[in-house]
């Protein structure tokens, strides 16, 4: 694994460098929050956020998308369409992750979704590592290490005056290679790199035990324990629509006169609809069974599916509730009620 090192003045110019050869994506400072935006100049990137108020899972799984066009019953184009190449310029290793658990779902021995496959492969990760974790931060419990590359082209290390960039994949070196503004790593950069991401590790204090938890959740589908959790939920889904890992979705057809679109929207297992059926009946009907479907999807039945947590440890959904539910506590109650 190579590791280059720039200067914090010459990053502006390096991502002015890729803008133009691909779209670049980055994060951006709008009013008191962080959204990952296409980017014109690279003085428009924020790079001293702690996480974006949104995932980034949109670039791959976008919250509205056109699978194809007709006009007059017949069909005048389908998907999936050119996006370009892109680049998402200082992903966090958790949004990362997020990345390779839709993997999981989109492109598997089973099902291959080529409108996820072609944006995937239209991308190019750079990742950066996390100096300041947010309070509401519990990656390290679901084994992500705010310093972890995994999964990433490019990496970036922030150690003050200084980046370090490392090379993972042919894709990594092809951008870095761009510019010519990078230096060798030396040992010093290496062992800050090293001190920032241990830093940042310990500076996580929430701790909530994984190791378990699926098999205590086996026996409790039934459980009074549903019924308290649900109360205060008031099934607005901004928990869903900012998780990095969920997934479900509805297919529409929209027709205006002759012309009409098929499109795929995020729905929600939090949303009173989302299993409804013609005939009618529902058989998630309360919050208390969504509650329990969004709880045992993401630590129960992804586990069995896929051996992985349907969960990175973000944090977006506790900050962001408007009722003040904390998935942590929830984790800890179910492991020690």
């Amino acid at each position: 694994m190579e590791e280059k090192v720039i200067s914090r003045e010459k990053v502006v110019t390096f991502i002015d460098t890729l803008i133009g050869k691909y779209y670049v994506f980055a994060p951006v400072k709008k009013k008191d929050f962080i959204s990952f935006d296409e980017v014109k100049s690279g003085n428009e990137v924020y790079l001293g956020y702690r996480n974006s108020k949104d995932s980034p899972k949109r670039f791959l799984f976008p919250q509205s998308e056109v699978m194809l066009r007709y006009e007059k019953g017949r069909l005048i184009e389908e998907g999936p369409f050119d996006y370009g190449k892109r680049v998402i310029f200082g992903i966090r290793p958790c949004d990362i992750k997020g990345f390779s658990l839709l993997n999981k779902v989109f492109d598997n021995h089973d099902f291959r979704d080529p409108y996820f496959i072609t944006k995937r492969d239209s991308i190019i990760l750079i990742g950066m590592g996390c100096r300041e974790p947010q309070t509401t931060c519990f990656c390290t419990s679901l084994g992500i290490d705010p310093g972890s590359s995994d999964g990433a082209d490019l990496f970036i290390t922030d150690i003050g005056n200084k980046y370090v960039f490392q090379i993972l994949t042919s894709k990594g070196e092809g951008i870095i290679s761009e510019y010519d503004g990078f230096n060798d790593a030396e040992k010093a950069d290496l062992d800050m790199k090293e001190k920032v991401s241990e830093d940042a590790k310990e500076r996580i204090r929430t701790k909530v035990e994984i190791s378990g938890l699926k098999e205590k959740l086996d026996g409790m589908f039934e459980d009074p324990f549903w019924s308290d959790l649900h109360e205060k939920c008031i099934g607005c889904a901004i928990c869903t629509y900012l998780c990095p890992t969920c997934h479900c979705f509805d297919i529409e057809d929209e027709t205006v006169n002759d012309k009409g679109v098929r499109r795929r929207n995020w729905d929600s297992c939090m949303f009173p609809l989302f299993t409804l059926h013609t005939s009618g009946h529902n058989p998630r009907e309360s919050g208390k069974e969504r509650m329990r479907q969004r709880i045992m999807h993401k630590f129960n039945y992804f586990v069995s599916y896929w051996g992985d947590t349907a969960c990175v440890g973000c944090g977006r959904c506790i900050i962001n509730c408007p009722v003040n539910m904390d998935l942590r506590k929830v984790i800890n109650n179910i492991n020690h009620g």
